[in-house]
């Protein structure tokens, strides 16, 4: 049966969210407290990692973060003034990096990203947006011995879970590359990888397939979320919107709306960075290449090549700090050479981000009629479709491709 149901976010995550909903048949409105885009999906790398496996909290991947705090050019930082609200998050990062729960984390969440390319192939068919896909595979470079030995970890979850890649050597790197200064000794190519040419098209273009197909779009921000007989009533701004079901996709806002269901979510911000320089071709790079040992991105799109880079914890309120991503300009030069590094915008977001890795999704703990779709952290292009998928299918009542149980919010009750 047809439900009216309202979006609560439109960045990538809800809108693929809509566009799944509405083909089924229900009636639904987005909303966002501001555009479509707005937020974390605009600035990323506009990577389809398919059969990503490795979480974050690897094993000593917390004595390893405190390790980068004291370098100059680390990608991690952490705001002072919130150092304190963030201990509890780190107490349940440190925990997940024991061996058993890295396994059964790698385990989840190559359940959602083997259907990443799938799912957006489904999802995008006979649209004009398939062609803001680009198969370029996802690869990754590192300069030492060292550094690419410490990703045996990674490569090991990847063998045992069945994740393709190939380990590239010097010569393999230049001819996937050949801009690429010939300093890379290592490599790590995923072929069956998707790129963006524009993350902010492909959100805003799905929003707007939305709307003429007859969905409804509303700038609305969302104060207050109520379960009541006759549905779900949102308020905010002075006004009542009133739904059968509410999926919340409000990305790093999504917090207060489920805490006021009784869910506590440990729900963080890892604040990322982007720099758009003048580069304006694919001449230097055919795809995203990740630099391994320096933690950043070069991504070429259509807007210019995107050098994307950072975590920092701050929250929501502090100013963006643009000093640590411009200090990087240089290795991106030694990196890249004949890169122009002339800056054309600068932009910081905010990733929603779990102490696991993985995702929140499926239905509050209070509520049939409200559903979670947020915390997808580095990877939410890559499982934004599957994500929408798997909402549609239990608002439908059908068995997702996937169990949900290891996404559910209540998860986190017990450290």
């Amino acid at each position: 049966m047809a439900a009216r149901t309202i979006i609560i976010g439109a960045g990538i995550i809800g809108a693929a969210t809509a566009v799944a909903l509405q083909k089924d048949g229900h009636e639904i409105t987005l909303v966002d407290r501001d555009q479509p885009c707005a937020g974390a999906s605009f600035g990323n790398a506009g990577a389809i990692v398919n059969g990503s496996c490795a979480p974050t909290a690897m094993p000593g991947a917390f004595f390893e973060g405190i390790r980068m705090l004291t370098k100059s050019e680390s990608p991690l930082s952490i705001h002072p003034a919130y150092s304190h609200k963030l201990a509890p998050w780190l107490l349940r990062f440190f925990l997940q990096s024991r061996a058993s729960a890295v396994t059964r984390n790698a385990l989840y969440l190559h359940a959602l990203s083997q259907y990443a390319v799938a799912s957006w192939q489904h999802l995008v068919n006979r649209s004009e947006l398939y062609s803001l896909f680009r198969a370029t595979g996802w690869l990754k470079v590192y300069e030492t011995e060292k550094a690419f030995a410490a990703t045996s970890e990674s490569r090991k979850l990847f063998d045992e879970l069945g994740t393709p890649y190939q380990v590239l050597n010097a010569s393999e790197i230049h001819d996937l590359e050949p801009g690429l200064a010939p300093i890379f000794e290592h490599g790590i190519y995923q072929q069956d990888c998707l790129s963006i040419t524009n993350p902010e098209r492909l959100v805003k273009g799905l929003v707007r397939q939305f709307v003429d197909s007859g969905g409804v779009y509303k700038q609305f921000a969302v104060d207050q979320i109520t379960v009541r007989s006759n549905g779900v009533q949102l308020t905010g701004q002075g006004e009542n919107l009133l739904a059968d079901k509410v999926v919340i996709a409000a990305g790093a806002w999504s917090r207060s709306l489920t805490s006021q269901l009784g869910d506590n979510i440990p729900l963080d911000t890892e604040r990322g960075y982007h720099l758009m320089l003048a580069q304006s071709t694919h001449s230097l790079l055919s795809r995203p290449v990740v630099n391994g040992e320096k933690s950043f991105v070069l991504s070429p799109m259509e807007t210019g090549l995107r050098m994307t880079a950072q975590v920092e914890f701050a929250g929501l309120d502090f100013p963006p700090n643009f000093r640590k991503i411009r200090n990087l300009l240089p290795l991106a030069q030694r990196m890249l050479p004949g890169l122009d590094i002339r800056e054309k915008s600068a932009w910081m977001g905010f990733r929603p981000s779990l102490p696991d890795s993985l995702p929140v999704l499926g239905f509050s703990s209070k509520s049939k009629n409200v559903l979670y779709a947020f915390g997808h952290q580095h990877l939410g292009m890559t499982l934004a479709a599957i994500s929408g998928q798997i909402i549609a299918d239990l608002i439908a009542g059908r068995d997702p491709p996937i169990a949900v149980a290891p996404y559910r919010p209540k998860r986190f009750t017990a450290l």
